[in-house]
């Protein structure tokens, strides 16, 4: 596979590997997600290819956007950024893909790159791991369908504490709420994300892609509609006080005064 600029994709036997390369903190923006989306459908189509590593360069996963360059939240028709609009459609595209994909999560996992992690259908992380949901810390809304898909992983109750609380949760305590299915040191975790999904490639491929069909079935539908939700929430939050607030109290790391406007 080839033509891509931010991402690797290499072929190990029946798993390929996706490794989101902009280290070291691995912001997204509309290119990024969009990338990972057509490896996803190249990968569908590879009748060889049975399973995804999902990984990156770096001390962080995906630290999410980036908030000191407003195009890669908001949008820059200009620049052809495009909307968050338009990511939130490449997001779904991710969601609808056919095969396993297992997260290598050996840093920080923030914002929507807490969304991108939680795409994938097991993480692998460390105790160094770092998974946030930090959306009303910057006085803003959770996205990237977040909302519906942590409530599946780790219980409402749990996915409720993290939106409101905007904490980081560590690999431990990840993997205490089901968050991190394996937990491991921070030198092993791509080995071992390698390891569970050639367990996974050693099965029946119909068999396999039938099975997640049945699992995952009216997710890509379910984050769809959420994410149309989140979007409308997001842009009126986006116009107040508070989220600038957010944004600059993020940037300069000290607690919002936030003011209710």
């Amino acid at each position: 596979m080839s033509g891509f600029t931010d991402i690797g994709v290499e072929k190990h036997g029946h798993v390929t590997l996706i490794e989101i390369r902009r280290p070291p903190l691995n912001f997204f923006d509309l290119s990024l997600i969009r990338q990972i989306a057509d490896a996803l459908e190249q990968i569908d189509d590879d009748i060889d290819a049975r399973a995804v590593v999902l990984a990156s360069q770096g001390k962080a996963f995906c630290a999410g956007a980036n908030f000191n360059r407003p195009a890669d939240f908001d949008g820059d028709a200009a620049s052809g950024d495009g909307t968050t609009g338009d990511l939130y459609r490449e997001a779904v595209r991710i969601f609808s893909n056919k095969k396993p994909i297992v997260a290598a999560v050996q840093g920080a996992a923030i914002g929507g790159g807490l969304g991108l992690a939680v795409s994938a259908d097991f993480r692998v992380a460390c105790p160094e791991a770092r998974f946030a949901a930090n959306f009303t810390r910057l006085g803003f809304h959770p996205g990237f369908g977040l909302t519906v898909t942590l409530p599946e992983v780790i219980g409402k109750n749990n996915a409720a504490l993290m939106f409101y609380t905007s904490r980081r949760v560590t690999g431990e305590e990840a993997f205490k709420m089901g968050l991190a299915n394996i937990l491991v040191p921070q030198d092993q975790v791509r080995a071992e994300a390698f390891k569970l999904a050639h367990e996974i490639a050693e099965n029946s491929p119909l068999g396999l892609m039938s099975t997640r069909a049945t699992m995952r079935a009216g997710l890509a539908d379910r984050v769809k509609a959420q994410t149309d939700h989140e979007l409308a929430e997001q842009t009126w939050l986006r116009e107040t006080e508070d989220f600038q607030e957010g944004i600059k109290a993020t940037a300069e790391r000290r607690a919002g005064n936030f003011k209710g406007r």
